[in-house]
């Protein structure tokens, strides 16, 4: 007897009362998201009609002779990754010079290699999708253990490091190209904000093993030969001689096991790097604030919340090596330099006034930069003072270019960064620039050129100069004033930096500063990393095409970063040269990077994928989510480069290609002329994703404030896969008929999620209570009809008209455990520790039959309402079309 939780009876005594309906749960139940579709294998069906019905939906697909499995099979044989440092647990080491199968012993029983099944599944049957699939692990990378130098499940990086968009690579480019489907690296090298969080293994010895020929880094997938004397390498099958001490112990010279060294065994492994490695003595990190002191920046309130939050954070500034420095410049129509010394020289701080902004120069340039540990005082007193000093200024002009040059030259001899924060259009100086005409623009061919195009060359020639010095920007850009965040943000995207907007900031609304100031404490307190190059390598026959992500692109395959940032990833589309002769192709990640602790570091993340001839594998192989981060970046590139009309079809003609290509290559050619929209399991989520992508603000048609969509696409360009995947189709909690255990610690002590539902209008009931996640916002939405008893629980209020709307906080409801488990869900889901994002709630309530006319609110409530509305991405959402709209129009492409 299977064991259900008990339901809030919420639902049901509104349902008693006559308002509400139980066709949505029904058809829930009906459409159930997991495996197999509806129709098959039901319970209470006859075996005998069961089989029948298989046999009848799957009668005619050409499976090119492939067993039909279960698709979950292909899951569930990616076992749970142990944590580093962790035993693997395949046996004992092999001796060096025993042939790999025999080394294995039973471990390698099997030698012919494992293939991930092909599920076809009907995708006009499948509405509304199975969204629980977007939480599934990537199908498995079918690697041998024979293949592996020590078998272990760590021995291929992870996904959370790196994901291909093919888990099964094609032999050669006509394979590829029949596919259409796309070959490309989702890379993220940080999974932290704090490097201390789970680090990867690091060999100290500073030996660093490389490819004479290829130069790509020894790794769990290379061969021993002549006895274990040489290594043939996995990338170029170049036969290379170990070095000396590979297999001695560094600190005493002993002799050592050499499977134990930490490149033989894991697929993302970091080394010591040595002499060779550093140009350059590790530079100190160096941050320059530069403040804004214009009258916006007086009237929001924007300097002094900044200057308390630099204030409250130079406890958690990186400086594990005590070389951390400090430099505050700033502006409005002139450049005011701070000369803070030494707390035991003075405390006697100067501010230095530079009103010539054509030429400025710094007036003490021995003197501008403070150390953080040496200054401590003497910093917490200049940053007590610029409010003071500035809360009667009445100029308007902000000379960020000027300023921006200014700290370029204080810091460029070590690099560093310069974090900018700002009320105020750039407005005079070099790269000054004008508010834009949008009326009569936006929504027309014409608005990226003219909207969302760089609108000063400045803004992209400095950063060249910043990428040279080792200088990166991060731009807070919080005004309710037009802030050019196309032009702006070129700054961070070319240097390495970020660009951070707060549309409507207010110091006067605590829950503006809450989320300004967490973001930026964040910010600062993140480790990073400084100097670094990024180059990816591909065996041979792949290559490294196109790259996508924010970073400086100094040559065909070297990106660039003046500083790493840990809360971003990055995109590198890869091309096939010439054809795959071996059973498995190698990926490899290279990061050359100086830490705050004074040490060079090399971070490698290797990636073994099976080659195969079968289109059929192919498909069965290919990663949806990874998939959806490609074409979301090239998407945004037609946006940029081109217009928005071309993003949106660059979208949905990917969808359409996929589709055709499988069935004219997968599916049989007899099916009848109402042919099912047949796609593999493991892509039926790629569709619903690229149809909600065009629903975002970066790509949805209509009138969308240029800084506002601006702001979406750099967000999206950026933001790790995760958070990216929220901002394409939000997450949706029914709360109102939640588990008991939901909002409560599981055994672990972690808050218990409930499920998410499909992102649409037709689950949110009348009387439900509802919280939509898409990553940057937390909407909770109660239907207009709730029972008095749940106002009164969540809110603590008699009626649902009393509630508070808009960006508020939950109020905490004496004697309610369901006021307290939604508190504690609210506060799970803003738990990150992998990126800078504090997500504020928005309260809002739905049409209620009594609504008054009028009320208070009433025309904040509608602006909400229809800003929640358009995060429900599987409905029409302006003029764009439902998800089952969507997909009887591309059926009718695929089959015409």
């Amino acid at each position: 007897m299977s064991h259900h939780p008990k339901k809030r009876v919420y639902a049901q005594q509104q349902f008693q009362m006559g308002a509400g309906s139980g066709t949505w749960q029904q058809g829930q139940a009906a459409q159930s998201p997991g495996f197999p579709p509806q129709g098959m294998n039901q319970p209470g069906m006859p075996v005998d009609q069961q089989i029948d019905q298989a046999a009848n939906a799957m009668g005619n697909m050409n499976l090119g002779g492939q067993q039909m499995a279960d698709p979950s099979a292909m899951y569930q044989q990616q076992q749970q990754q142990p944590a580093y440092g962790q035993q693997p647990t395949y046996g004992q080491q092999p001796a060096y010079g025993q042939p790999q199968q025999q080394q294995m012993g039973q471990q390698g029983a099997a030698l012919q290699r494992e293939v991930n099944q092909l599920y076809p599944v009907d995708l006009t049957s499948e509405i509304p999708p199975p969204i629980s699939d977007l939480s599934l692990p990537p199908p498995p990378l079918m690697v041998p253990a024979q293949k592996m130098v020590v078998p272990s499940e760590l021995a291929n990086a992870s996904p959370d490091y790196i994901r291909c968009t093919l888990n099964a690579m094609p032999k050669n480019n006509a394979l590829l190209k029949k596919t259409k489907l796309p070959m490309a690296l989702v890379i993220r090298p940080y999974q932290h904000l704090h490097d201390e969080i789970n680090p990867p293994p690091i060999t100290t010895d500073g030996l660093v093993t490389r490819c004479r020929r290829c130069r790509s880094y020894i790794n769990p997938f290379i061969t021993f030969i002549e006895n274990g004397a040489r290594w043939r390498c996995n990338f170029c099958r170049l036969a290379n001689s170990f070095p000396a001490q590979f297999d001695k112990d560094a600190m005493t010279g002993a002799e050592m096991n050499r499977y134990d060294r930490n490149e033989l065994r894991y697929g993302v492994t970091e080394f010591l790097a040595p002499q060779e490695y550093t140009v350059r003595q590790p530079p100190p990190s160096t941050y320059t604030f530069v403040l804004d002191v214009s009258q916006n920046a007086i009237r929001n309130g924007l300097l002094a919340t900044t200057a308390r939050t630099i204030l409250e954070s130079l406890d958690s500034l990186p400086n594990h090596d005590n070389r951390t420095r400090v430099a505050i410049l700033c502006v409005d129509h002139a450049l005011h330099y701070f000369s803070i010394p030494l707390d035991e020289d003075s405390d006697n701080i100067q501010m230095l006034d530079v009103c010539d902004i054509d030429e400025p120069f710094n007036p003490k340039p021995d003197s501008l930069i403070a150390p953080l540990i040496e200054s401590r005082n003497n910093i917490e007193k200049a940053l007590n003072l610029i409010p003071e000093i500035f809360q009667e200024n009445l100029i308007a002009k902000f000379a960020l270019g000027p300023a921006l040059k200014s700290a370029f030259r204080l810091i460029s001899g070590t690099g560093g960064k310069i974090i900018v924060a700002s009320s105020t259009l750039p407005n005079i100086g070099e790269g000054q620039l004008q508010r834009r005409v949008e009326q009569g623009v936006a929504n027309t061919s014409k608005e990226s050129a003219q909207l969302l195009s760089c609108q000063d060359p400045f803004y992209k020639s400095f950063t060249i100069e910043c990428s040279k010095a080792q200088i990166s920007v991060d731009m807070f850009l919080a005004s309710a004033d037009y802030m050019d965040v196309a032009s702006l943000s070129n700054l961070g995207r070319y240097t390495g930096g970020q660009t951070h907007f707060y549309p409507g900031f207010n110091a006067g609304n605590m829950h503006d500063v809450t989320k300004y100031t967490k973001e930026f404490s964040k910010n600062m307190a993140m480790d990073l990393s400084m100097e670094v190059v990024v180059r990816a390598r591909g065996s041979s026959g792949i290559r490294m095409n196109s790259f996508y992500g924010h970073f400086f692109n100094r040559s065909s395959d070297l990106c660039a970063f003046s500083t790493l940032p840990r809360d971003q990833s990055y995109v590198f589309e890869m091309t096939m040269d010439d054809n795959l002769m071996q059973p498995f192709c190698y990926v490899q990640v290279a990061v050359l990077m100086s830490l705050n602790n004074s040490q060079r570091r090399i971070r490698i993340i290797t990636m073994a994928i099976p080659t195969t001839e079968s289109i059929s594998e192919v498909y069965a192989s290919a990663d949806q989510l990874a998939m959806a981060d490609y074409y979301t970046q090239k998407a945004i590139s037609k946006a940029m480069n081109n217009s928005l009309d071309e993003a949106r079809d660059t979208i949905n003609k990917s969808v359409v290609d996929i589709l055709s290509a499988f069935k004219k290559e997968v599916v049989s050619s007899n099916v009848p002329g109402g042919a099912p929209l047949r796609l593999c399991a493991n892509l039926r989520m790629f569709p619903l994703l690229m149809n909600s992508l065009t629903k975002n603000m970066a790509f949805r048609s209509g009138v969308v404030p240029s800084d506002h969509r601006a702001s979406a696409l750099n967000y999206l360009e950026s933001t790790p896969l995760p958070y990216l995947l929220k901002a394409i189709y939000p997450t949706v909690y029914s709360l109102h008929d939640m588990p008991d255990e939901a909002g409560l610690p599981d055994e672990d002590g972690s808050i218990v999620l409930p499920d998410a539902v499909n992102a649409t209008a037709s689950v949110f009931e009348k009387y439900g209570l509802f919280l939509i996640d898409n990553g940057v916002e937390l909407f909770l939405w109660m239907g207009g009809d709730a029972v008095p008893q749940l106002v009164e629980d969540v809110f603590g209020q008699p009626n649902i008209f009393e509630i508070p709307i808009g960006k508020q906080e939950l109020p905490v409801v004496e004697g309610s455990e369901f006021n307290e488990k939604l508190r504690n869900i609210v506060s799970k889901i803003r738990e990150h520790d992998d990126v800078t994002t504090y997500q504020p709630l928005y309260i809002i309530f739905g049409p209620a039959t009594n609504e008054p006319v009028g009320h208070n609110g009433s025309r904040e409530l509608g602006s909400l309402r229809m800003w929640a509305q358009c995060m429900l991405v599987e409905d029409k959402i302006m003029n764009t079309l439902s998800y089952r709209e969507f997909i009887q129009d591309v059926k009718g492409k695929v089959n015409k």
